[in-house]
């Protein structure tokens, strides 16, 4: 009898609210409400909502009482009625500095809790601030997952309930704008499509749509909220875009062309769709973009960044000009987008790093971890060399890394690595970051940790306890496992580089071996070389000038995969084989016998492969062997032809890969000569090239003229 009373009042107040709404879409509320009403009470069901990131449903069980008003998830506002006839509409309009007063309130609230309470203390509001609440909420309640945070916040709370069922009552009262970025803060907060409030608010958008009389802006999130309600493939985007379509983007401000590019850019300009509207907009872009403030500058870029336009690269070139001015007064998440786009497309500006080493130094230690990693990122990208960039977020790193994601910890040292510096007070930072690795092992994800081990390598800083684990076979089922599809070959090369150094450098390491299978045979590979290749352009002019020197090319080998190719199985046996190689009274043959017995005893084979651009061979005497000589070789001099690529863009000072190369092939016995490109460039004529030549290769003999 009880379930029959509840059943018949739930009837009559639904039936109270159809009564409310217009014929058009009464049919579809009361389908809905037959369905529910077949299942009174208590109950679970499962609701599929469109999450922010894609267009699959998510379905999450729920638990519902009879409601009037859904919410997606675990979000469900409120259930009592708005009673007929009483109560009093919160959508008033208050004056402009009232307005200006509660946002700027609102904007400094850190919490959902605090917006409640605000809420609570303004028993007026605008249409205007109430969907801002929506908003606020939604900025403090988004998790990295693209869902809600704590939603109970949300479920219980009488003020925003109420605030709910005001937005449905008077949103025929409610201007274009602030219509549509209500609905666009419903969907933000994963309100249930089928809700009164969203039915509600899409009915009178589309009446209003029918009308043809919205701004570009108001089409804009009208898209946005339907793409996420319904997906692409809505007849009412599809309506919406034919109107901005029909617009002369010419006429078009910045904050429409910001609008609809973030629009495009959250979905609905994926896969090439409405390129030709996205060229208008570029060439109307190009003619404002003098005006623009770092807001817009940021909004525009990440768009681009976000669609992966490829004709946009005048328009970037033109952003990142005006970037310039206004590095100081971006946001941290704005700088962090600009600096995103700009790596993307390749693009940089020499004024905006001289803006960027102004700038960082006074904020490094309070600005976002992820800005801070950006940053550094995009010095590591363009082989920037900025001691004041880098003192400064090393000495932070020492009183911040706890901030720091183990992701963005290994990116920030990663980048001293690529540029081979080391901060002045780098006692300090290691021991730091060793601190980090010890607490926060285990949250390491494999490719961030081979990153950090691999850069602290380049810096002449040895890890072992760390290493050591890296060649565990757990580890290497980790990599392969977040590698999917297979271990590239840079991540191949840059264990068996970090391996090799452990060996060389560390001879008393006797911990976990890399296993042969995941040793590559070189460092050079097309696109995913640990070595930079030399520069053709460059290697000629040396080449011709050595022939000149030696009498012949074939006194010199060219680009030669060392000899040293052997196995470090113990300290023991890496000590033997360097010392055979430099014993003078025995030749390659008894030589290589040895190596063999070593290689028999000490298990597993690893490899060492470095390539050297020249080779030159001499005997005890001093004299030039030719290349194809293999007996009697006293002595190995490797030329390093190194041009601008494997230095710092902005500094004589040599990349860590290459600084380390040159390290290795000391230590393997090679006498290692040094042709930088800067001393090269110096040369006027082939004359002083042979000269220099000589001096390089041959400091303590003289040259007859020949």
């Amino acid at each position: 009898m009880v379930a029959f009373v509840m059943m018949a009042r739930t009837l009559a107040l639904r039936l109270h609210f159809l009564g409310h709404l217009d014929d058009q879409i009464l049919p579809s509320l009361k389908a809905c409400a037959g369905k529910r009403l077949s299942s009174p009470g208590l109950r679970t069901s499962t609701i599929c909502f469109p999450t922010c990131s894609s267009l699959s449903p998510r379905g999450v069980c729920t638990t519902e009482r009879d409601p009037m008003f859904l919410a997606a998830g675990s979000v469900r506002p409120y259930q009592k009625l708005f009673p007929s006839g009483s109560g009093l509409s919160l959508l008033h309009h208050l004056t402009s500095d009232e307005d200006h007063t509660f946002i700027k309130r609102l904007t400094s609230c850190t919490s959902s809790q605090q917006v409640l309470r605000l809420l609570r203390s303004y028993p007026l509001l605008s249409g205007a601030a109430a969907a801002s609440i929506l908003h606020r909420l939604a900025d403090l309640e988004h998790d990295s997952a693209c869902g809600l945070r704590k939603p109970q916040i949300l479920l219980s709370d009488a003020g925003l309930n109420e605030l709910c069922q005001t937005l449905e009552h008077d949103s025929t009262k409610l201007q274009d704008e602030v219509l549509v970025r209500a609905l666009l803060g419903c969907t933000r907060l994963y309100l249930d499509p089928q809700s009164r409030l969203v039915v509600r608010l899409v009915f009178e958008s589309q009446k209003r749509l029918n009308l043809e009389r919205l701004s570009v802006e108001a089409l804009c999130g009208l898209s946005r909220a339907l793409f996420a309600l319904e997906g692409p493939n809505s007849g009412m985007i599809k309506q919406a875009m034919g109107q901005l379509q029909n617009k002369d983007t010419a006429q078009w401000n910045t904050a429409e062309l910001v609008a609809v590019y973030s629009m495009l850019a959250n979905g609905l300009g994926e896969d090439g769709c409405y390129l030709e509207l996205l060229n208008k907009m570029n060439t109307q872009a190009l003619q404002l973009v003098q005006k623009m403030g770092p807001g817009a500058i940021s909004e525009i870029l990440g768009a681009l960044f976000k669609l992966r336009h490829k004709e946009a690269l005048p328009l970037v070139i033109a952003l990142c000009k005006q970037a310039v001015h206004h590095v100081q007064n971006f946001a941290d998440p704005e700088l962090t987008v600009v600096l995103s786009a700009l790596m993307h497309y390749g693009h940089s500006d020499h004024f905006l790093v001289e803006a960027l080493e102004r700038h960082v130094p006074k904020v490094a230690f309070t600005a976002h971890a992820e800005t801070v990693t950006k940053v550094m990122q995009f010095f590591r990208r363009w082989r920037i060399l900025s001691p004041p960039v880098f003192n400064t977020v090393a000495e932070s790193f020492v009183y911040r890394a706890e901030e720091y994601s183990t992701w963005q910890v290994s990116q920030q040292i990663a980048a001293l690595g690529v540029l081979g510096y080391l901060p002045p007070d780098a006692g300090r930072l290691f021991r730091k970051v060793e601190s980090v690795l010890h607490a926060r092992f285990s949250q390491f994800q494999p490719r961030a940790l081979l990153d950090l081990l691999y850069a602290c390598t380049l810096l002449q800083r040895y890890p072992l306890n760390f290493v050591s684990k890296v060649f565990s076979p757990y580890f290497m089922q980790q990599l392969q496992g977040e590698e999917g599809s297979g271990i590239d070959h840079r991540v191949l090369a840059q264990l068996t580089q970090l391996y090799m150094t452990v060996k060389l450098e560390c001879p008393f390491y006797d911990g976990p071996r890399l296993s042969p299978k995941f040793q590559v045979k070189s460092f050079l590979a097309s696109g995913q070389s640990l070595e930079t290749p030399v520069e053709p352009h460059f290697y000629n002019a040396v080449k011709s000038a050595l022939v000149d020197l030696l009498g012949a090319q074939s006194y010199f080998a060219s680009r030669v995969l060392t000899p040293y190719c052997y196995t470090l199985g113990t300290y023991y046996a890496s000590t033997l084989v360097l010392k055979l190689y430099s014993c003078q009274f025995l030749t390659p043959t008894h030589v290589n016998l040895l190596i063999g017995i070593s290689l028999w005893l000490y298990m597993p084979l690893f490899f060492f492969c470095i390539y050297a651009d020249i080779e030159i061979k001499l005997d005890e005497e001093g004299y030039v062997l030719p290349a194809s000589h293999t007996d009697e070789v006293h002595k190995r001099i490797a030329l390093c032809i190194d041009g601008s690529k494997r230095f710092a863009a902005n500094a004589e000072k040599l990349l860590g890969k290459e600084a380390i190369k040159q390290r290795h092939l000391r230590i393997l016995g090679y006498e290692v000569v040094q042709i930088s490109y800067y001393e090269f460039e110096k040369l006027k004529d082939k004359k002083e090239v042979v000269e220099y030549l000589h001096k390089k290769i041959f400091p303590h003999s003289y040259r007859l003229s020949w």
